[in-house]
This record gives C-alpha cells, structure tokens and sequence, in this order.
C-alpha cells in the first residue's frame, strides 16, 4: 500500500475492501504492457505516485467551496465511500503479468460493488481493466485521447498503447465506443481510421467537439448507459497539460475535458475509468497531475451527485 494515499482517503487492502462497502476505489495500475523501446512512457510508471502527491494539498480542502462545482466535491447523504486500494504490483519487463495483475485487482473490485478509478501507467493499461468487466453489463467506452489507438500490433505486440480501442472494440461486453479528442497525426494508418469506423466507433476530433459543444457530444450516449471513462492526458490541450509522451497541439481545454466527465456522471452510470500518459519527469512544477487530480474529483463529484 503506498504511504500517500489519494486526497488522503482510507487505504484498504483486499480483505478489508470486502468488508468496507465502498462505493467507489481508487486503485494505481503503475505498470502495462510496454513495446520493446518504450521511449517517454516508461515514466509513466511513476504517475499514481505522482497523482497521490499533488492531491495531498487538496486534501485539505475537501469541504471547501469548489467553484467548478458550486459547493463542496461531495454533497450526497450519505456521503460517497471513497477508499484507496493501494497499486497493483508489476514490472516494466513482464507486460503479460502486469495485465493479468490488472484484470485481477480490477475483477476483485467490481466484485465487491466498488467503481474502479485506475490511475495509470500508459494507455495499455485499460485493455486489462475492461477486460476485467467481461460477464457483466454492457458498456459504452468514452475514450478522451489526441490518437486513435487502432493498431492491431506494433513490433509484435497486440496489447500496447496504440492497440488500446481496437482491443476494446473485440470485447463482445463493449457495445459502443466513443472517441473524442482526435487531432494531428499518429500511429493510426488509413486503415486503421476505417477499420474503427467499420466497428461502429464515433470518431469526434477535438475541432469537431469545439465546433459542436460538450452536449452534443452527451447527448450520443443514452442516458441508461454504463460508460468507462478512458481518459489519456493528452487528449487535452497541452497548454493544459504537457506532461505526455505524445504532444499534438490543440486538443480539449481544461473545461471541456472536465465538463464532458462531470456531464457523462450526471447523465449516464459511470462504470469506471482509467486516467492515464501522465509522465512526471516531465512535469517539473506538478501542474499536469493536478490536472489529473481535479479530473478526478470532477469525475467523482458526478458520481456522488448522480446516485
């Protein structure tokens, strides 16, 4: 269990989880499935730490006045049981063992009736985590990314970060995905783009979403969906938030990006969510993770406001 913990939540391990009712947990998935020359995504295996660190001043204030909100992060009564559930263990050399680590840790927590809220590591890490869902309601994915994540393989590797929705595209339990953020140029081929639309994702770039408004884009999922949030950092603007391996210019602004999470809380059922890319050395003054850590909370505050 890390010694900080998210907003200075209770940590629990497995045993106690299953005796704590919680309703939401937050759990650090530091490790994924990585190529075989990761380059700047190696760092982002130092990212729950990262995250845990900046939220600590906020801690402090956690029944203040939030005006992002307009009152408190939590208002429900009874209050939402948040707990921390610590990281999985992994390594950067066993990216198979790592994702069985992850689809277990997230499986043992949906067992429980606990939302999961993994803090990554790189985007590899929600192909184990949805799977982790398998047997269970069907979910609509909301991807916020700058890429498409399409790929079959890259250097013989089916389950990296730039395989991510395609893997999740084959989930027979992932009903619909939606992507929003696109921009620039990427991994993705020409193929690529028309295999994801073949499948049925909704492909919304980042001028698109600009040009049409956050609830538009709320209003292509029912309001009965379960909906995964996968959130990659660089799906918004790195003027935001430039601590990512993949810059692309442009991307979501910070109110765009918590207007869509705050607004898929308060419409659909938010199953969990992934919030990964972070790469702490590169971001020297933290403002990156506390653009992660107020995500976050905005993610939770709809959570709290929608039960």
């Amino acid at each position: 269990m890390s010694a900080q913990t998210f907003l200075g939540l209770p940590a629990m391990g497995s045993e106690e989880l299953e005796r704590s009712a919680a309703d939401v947990a937050i759990l650090g998935i530091p490790f994924g499935v990585a190529y075989p020359s990761p380059g700047l995504t190696a760092g982002c295996a130092d990212a729950p730490a990262a995250i845990r660190a900046r939220s600590q001043r906020l801690a402090h204030f956690a029944d203040h006045h939030d005006f992002d909100l307009d009152g408190p992060m939590l208002i429900g009564s009874p209050p939402l049981r948040i707990v921390d559930a610590g990281d999985v263990p992994g390594s950067a050399e066993d990216g198979p063992a790592n994702a069985a680590g992850a689809e277990s840790a997230v499986r043992a927590l949906l067992a429980v009736g606990a939302i999961p809220l993994v803090m990554g590591g790189d985007d590899s890490v929600p192909i184990p985590v949805l799977r982790a869902y398998a047997g269970g309601a069907p979910l609509i994915v909301l991807q916020l990314d700058a890429h498409l994540d399409f790929r079959d393989q890259v250097a013989g590797v089916r389950d990296g970060y730039s395989s991510t929705m395609r893997r999740a595209s084959e989930m027979e339990h992932v009903e619909r995905i939606v992507q929003v953020g696109l921009r620039g140029v990427g991994s993705a081929r020409i193929s690529d783009v028309a295999d994801a639309r073949a499948a049925g994702n909704l492909l919304v770039t980042a001028r698109e979403l600009r040009e049409r408004g956050v609830a538009w884009l709320l209003e292509q999922m029912p309001a009965d969906a379960s909906v995964f949030v996968a959130f990659d950092l660089d799906g918004v603007d790195p003027a935001v938030a430039p601590a990512v391996s993949g810059l692309s210019p442009g991307g979501l602004s910070y109110d765009e990006a918590a207007d869509l999470l705050g607004g898929v809380a308060g419409r659909c059922r938010v199953a969990g969510a992934t919030f990964t890319e972070l790469v702490p050395e590169l971001d020297p003054n933290g403002v990156s993770a506390l653009v992660v850590v107020r995500m976050m909370m905005r993610l939770l505050a709809g959570i709290d406001r929608n039960r």
